[in-house]
């Protein structure tokens, strides 16, 4: 394969796509999109949700006021919800120009969405800023999953049930399974 060197402005972080709920001061709640999310490992077993956010928004602030919210993995049948509340500032009003179902976490008082096949529910164990960004990271206690899903272990999950958004500058689903680790090294 041959590659070409170009300028570092380009952005090729494959990232799921979540929407972040959040509680506002006056105990309603806010949405937002978020895609630069993921995991990083702590002490014991355990692991922490890392995820950033740029600027002012509201769900940022809504975040560092409280300690707390929801990640709610964004599935492509979710895409417009998702486009919506990306497109729609909280500064200009509620977020209600569309229908959709708002439930309250099972462990943390944050409000999650319904349509969603994966929400975790977080709260900030510490957070660090790099200029315009703080990025949170986060214990997970708890997650709620889709019911078609059921695994076996920490790396058994069917993201085919999931569907999930992919994020990279534009908007992206996932192909097929491949296979697990391990499948295609050949020992010989």
């Amino acid at each position: 394969m041959k590659r070409k060197s170009v300028q570092p402005v380009y952005s090729m972080c494959v990232q799921p796509s979540f929407i972040i709920g959040t509680n506002n001061n006056d105990g309603s709640y806010n949405f937002a999109p978020i895609t630069w999310v993921s995991v990083t490992h702590e002490e014991g077993d355990g692991y922490l949700l890392v995820i950033s956010m740029f600027g002012t928004k509201r769900t940022k602030q809504n975040v560092i006021r409280t300690g707390m919210f929801s990640a709610n993995l964004v599935s492509t049948e979710m895409l417009p919800l998702m486009d919506y509340f990306g497109s729609k500032s909280a500064k200009n009003g509620k977020k209600n120009d569309v229908t959709y179902s708002v439930s309250r976490g099972a462990v943390l008082d944050v409000p999650t969405l319904d349509e969603s096949p994966w929400v975790y529910e977080c709260e900030v164990a510490k957070s660090v800023e790099t200029g315009d960004s703080t990025t949170f990271f986060c214990h997970i206690r708890n997650i709620q999953i889709d019911e078609r899903l059921s695994p076996n272990d920490t790396f058994d999950i069917d993201l085919s049930v999931l569907d999930p958004v992919i994020y990279s500058g534009k908007y992206h689903s996932l192909g097929k399974m491949l296979g697990e680790i391990g499948d295609f090294y050949n020992n010989n």
